[in-house]
C-alpha cells in the first residue's frame, strides 16, 4: 500500500504546484514530512477505510521543537484532506498536535525612551506615541481617520469592525496639533496624496526611529509595553482587555504572567536575603 500512498503524494504535490500555485520551496515543505511519514507509517485497510497510522513517525520526531512537529502534522492533515476531497475514504491516526509553550511578550523599556527619540521625525514620534498611548494595532493605526480623533478620546475600529474608545492624553494632543499644522492631513491621520499609509509603511517608520537609537523594536512590542505598563501600575485586567480590543480575557491573560515575572525580578533585586 505504500506505493499507492507515494502515488497519492505525487498527486498532492502537483495540486499544490498547479492549483494552489505554491512555490517549489513551499511544496517541498509539505512533501518532505509526508514522504518521511509514509516510509515508516502503518498503512492498512479496515472496513473499507484506508488507515494512515503515523504513530511511529510521531515517535521519530518526538524530540523536535513542538512548532516544527505541529507544522509537519499540519502537512499530513492537509494531505489527507486532499484525499478526502477526492472521495478517498481515509483516516489519519496519531495526528494530535503538540502544545507549544506560550512565549511571553517582550515589551520595550519605556523609561526615558521618548527623550531618546528627540532626533526622530515628527511623523515617527507621533506613530510611536499613538501606539504606546492607545495600545492599538498597526493595522488599526493605518486606517485611523481624523474624524475618529477628539481631544479626550479616539475611536478605533478593530477586528470584526468592532469599535472601542480609548482615552487620550495631553502629551499626545500636543504633538498631534503640531503634526496637523505641519502635514495638513485631509482624511486619514497618516496619509500620502490623500491615501492612507499602509501598515508596512508605518512599521518601517517606527522601526527606523528605534534603530537610530540602537533599539530593535516592533509595533507589537510597543503595544505590549502599553499593556504591561498599565498592569504594573495597577490597571484592572478587564479594562486593559477592553482597551486592547481583545475578544476575551484569555488573550490578555498573558500579561498577568508577565506581571508575575516583573514582581519576581523586583523581589530578587529588593529582598535583603537576596542581596550580598
Amino acid at each position: 500500500m505504500k506505493d499507492l500512498f507515494f502515488n497519492y503524494l505525487e498527486q498532492f504535490s502537483s495540486y499544490l504546484k498547479d492549483v494552489k500555485n505554491y512555490s517549489p520551496l513551499t511544496v517541498k515543505t509539505y512533501k518532505t514530512p509526508i514522504y518521511e511519514a509514509i516510509k515508516i507509517a502503518e498503512l492498512y485497510e479496515e472496513d473499507g477505510v484506508k488507515i494512515f497510522d503515523i504513530t511511529k513517525y510521531r515517535l521519530k520526531i518526538a524530540t523536535q521543537n513542538p512548532k516544527t512537529i505541529n507544522k509537519k502534522i499540519s502537512s499530513l492533515k492537509s494531505f489527507c484532506k486532499f484525499l478526502e476531497d477526492k472521495d478517498l475514504n481515509i483516516k489519519l491516526k496519531g495526528a494530535s498536535s503538540v502544545k507549544s509553550a506560550q512565549t511571553l511578550p517582550k515589551p520595550i523599556q519605556t523609561n526615558n525612551i521618548f527623550e531618546s527619540l528627540k532626533d526622530a521625525t515628527l511623523e515617527e514620534k507621533l506613530i510611536i506615541l499613538f501606539i504606546y498611548s492607545f495600545g492599538i494595532r498597526i493595522s488599526e493605526l493605518s486606517t485611523l481617520k481624523l474624524s475618529d480623533i477628539s481631544k479626550n478620546w479616539i475611536t478605533v475600529t478593530g477586528k470584526g469592525d468592532k469599535q472601542r474608545q480609548i482615552p487620550s492624553n495631553d502629551t499626545l494632543n500636543h504633538f498631534l496639533n503640531i503634526y496637523k499644522n505641519d502635514f495638513n492631513p485631509t482624511l486619514f491621520l497618516f496619509e500620502k496624496e490623500k491615501k492612507a499609509l499602509s501598515s508596512r509603511q508605518l512599521q518601517y517608520r517606527l522601526e527606523k526611529a528605534f534603530k537610530n537609537i540602537g533599539i530593535k523594536a516592533t509595533p507589537h512590542q510597543l503595544r505590549h509595553s502599553f499593556a504591561s505598563d498599565l498592569l504594573n501600575d495597577g490597571a484592572r485586567i478587564n479594562d486593559i482587555s477592553e482597551l486592547l480590543g481583545h475578544s476575551s480575557l484569555k488573550a490578555t491573560g498573558i500579561y498577568t504572567k508577565l506581571n508575575s515575572n516583573t514582581k519576581l525580578k523586583q523581589y530578587n533585586m529588593s529582598h535583603p536575603l537576596n542581596k550580598e
